[in-house]
């Protein structure tokens, strides 16, 4: 198996080599929501586009849930396979296992129950309502697959395993793009067939990380490990809790800024959705690296290197300022030419969507540095077994996010929505950073 201990070695080779398959596979995962979205905005039409834009805070806010306590989950495991106490390890993994099924079964209840409420609640305009309904009805149905794929992509993130992951959601993409052609462009099944491709292709990566979960050596799970017991199930979900619990409140401020975005009409939406399409690939490295760090702090705190982890977070900021400011120029030059991929209709209707997807594009990308310390310090915090700041985070994301949209627009009108975002990463950032030194500076050898 490819599992790696990061507590010797190059901490910049580490994390590189952690970080660079994590995002080959964030391409991979990205190309297939971005085919999604371009097959179903150029061959379904504007409207469409339009209808997967409004439900897309509420998706995320469901699934960002059910990877947070897998992400969480994760931060245990990696600390004792640092301290290389592999019994811990294997009842850490059978405890996460079951607690990740109960997560997903009450997560697939609620979600199909509120789906309606919600959109509703959201200001979805009555053009699109259906259409976002039925994508979020099937996409709901994959919960626990995708419960499944978070928890086995954990365990192996943990363990310094980056490249299976990578695999995973290759083949993921081959298929998700083939049944995207199929059930869209030939069959004719319009939304529903892009969100049925979606769930496929995850079931597909899950499979593929069930097998190779199996091969871990060190891991001899036995079945009493399974076995929620309390202590092992409350160091568990104090660690899983806060980082789905900042997850959903960060959706939560999204989908109430959506609900502002709703009110100025279908191409305003249709042009959010396409920079929003874009939106992973502006984080694509972020987030990588966020797990890097995750991994590499949890695992020499486990060992007590504490002089390591300092030396390896000062590397990763650096690599993550690079990395932001040559992603920041490629959207600036190549932006027009990526969202084109999704907009569609009359030349009155691309026109008026492209102005506005490319004015909140270059918004982001001239802040993208602040995004990427955010990832970086909040993924450290989190290593560290401090998953509670990284939820205060989240809600100060919120407040940021829900003022700026909330008040900024009654000032300099529409123009106001565009900084929502950036106001939020800012306001996070802030607190993330000063907190990780704080906390790091208490930390003894």
């Amino acid at each position: 198996m490819r599992i790696r201990n990061m507590t010797e070695g190059s901490p910049v080779k580490l994390l590189l080599t952690f970080a660079l398959p994590l995002m080959v596979g964030n391409v991979f995962q990205q190309l297939y929501t971005v085919v999604d979205t371009a097959v179903v905005g150029q061959v379904v039409g504007v409207k469409a586009l339009a209808a997967l834009g409004a439900s897309d805070w509420l998706n995320w806010l469901v699934l960002s849930v059910v990877q947070g306590f897998a992400q969480g989950f994760s931060i245990l495991m990696a600390q004792y396979f640092g301290a290389k106490d592999y019994r811990q390890l294997s009842r850490s993994v059978g405890v996460s296992t079951s607690l990740c099924g109960i997560a997903a079964v009450v997560i697939l209840v609620l979600s199909q129950l509120c789906a309606r409420p919600v959109l509703g609640l959201l200001n979805t305009p009555g053009d699109i309502l259906g259409d976002s309904l039925l994508y979020l009805r099937i996409i709901f149905g994959g919960i626990p697959i995708v419960a499944a794929y978070n928890l086995l992509a954990s365990i192996l993130r943990a363990l310094g395993d980056s490249k299976t992951p990578l695999y995973a959601v290759v083949v993921a993409t081959v298929v998700n793009i083939a049944l995207d052609l199929l059930f869209v462009m030939g069959l004719h099944w319009g939304i529903a067939g892009a969100a049925g491709a979606t769930v496929i292709a995850q079931a597909v990566s899950t499979v593929y990380c069930f097998i190779n979960v199996r091969k871990i050596t060190i891991l001899q799970l036995e079945p009493s490990d399974f076995k929620p017991d309390p202590a092992m199930s409350l160091a568990l979900l104090k660690l899983g809790s806060p980082v789905a619990l900042q997850n959903g409140i960060i959706s939560v401020g999204g989908m109430v800024v959506q609900s502002v975005i709703n009110r100025y009409g279908m191409l305003f939406i249709a042009g959010f959705t396409a920079t929003n399409k874009l939106y992973g690939l502006l984080e694509i490295a972020a987030t990588s690296y966020g797990y890097a760090v995750t991994s590499f702090v949890g695992q020499n705190l486990g060992g007590r290197l504490i002089k390591r982890i300092k030396q390896g977070m000062r590397s990763a900021a650096v690599i993550a300022l690079l990395t932001s400011a040559v992603i920041a120029t490629a959207m600036l030059l190549l932006g027009k030419l990526f969202l084109g991929l999704f907009i569609s209709g009359s030349p009155e209707e691309v026109e008026a969507s492209m102005q506005i997807a490319y004015h909140y594009l270059a918004i982001m990308s001239l802040c993208l540095p602040v995004l990427y310390m955010l990832h970086i310090y909040r993924s450290a915090l989190m290593g560290l077994g401090d998953t509670v700041v990284p939820m205060v985070s989240g809600f100060v994301e919120m407040v940021m996010r829900l003022g700026i949209a909330m008040l900024l627009p009654l000032a300099i009108g529409q123009e106001g929505i565009f900084y929502a975002e950036v106001g939020a990463w800012t306001g996070a950032a802030v607190l993330l950073v000063a907190s990780y030194y704080v906390r790091i500076n208490r930390q003894r050898e």
